[in-house]
């Protein structure tokens, strides 16, 4: 929850500036909805895309607030942000209510950003992989594994997020194949498409070595996405 016009208009016009020398890596930006619109404008005609950061079940109706998926459509967005760690632990979503969000986003032809990860005290209690196994499992169970191929994993070690503590390579690459062969036990095929992100203070510093381990596939771009050189050193480091 960032940005007033002012300044998403020279973010945008930042990365659109850059976005020229990163050749290979697909890049898209999920700004607050009341500044899509502005997204549509900067970007369309550039490879960047754009989505939401968070959508309801519902498709219209008596839900003051909330942002649909044809909404979201609509504006032309191609993705959005679903079971965010904010979202889970400051709006209570539940495990359930993330995987419905996930089937109504494809229903809506829009990319799922499927949010998971551990707490603090769920690393500290040793349960990591039971946290994101069952987070993964909530979306098989209820949309199938094929369509879990249809969007983007983003793992974000809670613990991680706004703290300034980072998750070494070793301890990320470590989660990331453990995500993969959950997927694979399901399937394969899709364990070997699916992109899993990582989410946890990825930064200038840090992305070449975290990008450089075998199943970290990209990065979701928490606070350097705010300065439009960090994000695009980020986006070229993962030209690699």
């Amino acid at each position: 929850m960032n940005g007033s016009p002012e300044s998403v208009a020279e973010l945008l016009n930042g990365i659109k500036a850059g976005i020229a020398e990163v050749k290979t890596a697909a890049v898209a930006v999920c700004p607050p909805a009341v500044f899509i619109p502005a997204a549509r404008d900067a970007l369309t005609g550039t490879p960047v895309g754009w989505g939401g950061q968070d959508l309801s079940v519902h498709d219209a109706g008596a839900y003051t607030g909330e942002i649909s998926g044809p909404m979201l459509a609509a504006f032309g967005c191609q993705y959005v942000i679903i079971g965010h760690s904010e979202r889970r632990t400051y709006h209570g979503e539940s495990d359930a209510l993330v995987a419905e969000k996930f089937e109504v986003a494809l229903k809506h032809g829009l990319i799922p950003l499927f949010c998971i990860g551990e707490t603090l005290e769920e690393r500290e209690s040793g349960v990591t992989e039971d946290v994101v196994a069952r987070q993964v499992d909530a979306v098989i169970a209820r949309c199938g594994v094929d369509a879990l191929g249809k969007g983007v994993i983003a793992y974000e070690p809670v613990w991680a997020i706004g703290t300034g503590k980072t998750a070494t390579p070793a301890q990320a690459q470590d989660v990331h194949a453990f995500i993969r062969g959950r997927v694979a036990a399901s399937s394969q095929a899709v364990a070997e498409k699916i992109q899993i992100l990582y989410g946890g203070s990825m930064n200038p510093g840090n992305a070449a070595e975290l990008l450089a381990q075998p199943d970290i596939d990209g990065g979701l771009i928490g606070g350097a996405s705010l300065k439009p050189a960090d994000f695009l050193a980020i986006c070229t480091a993962a030209n690699a």
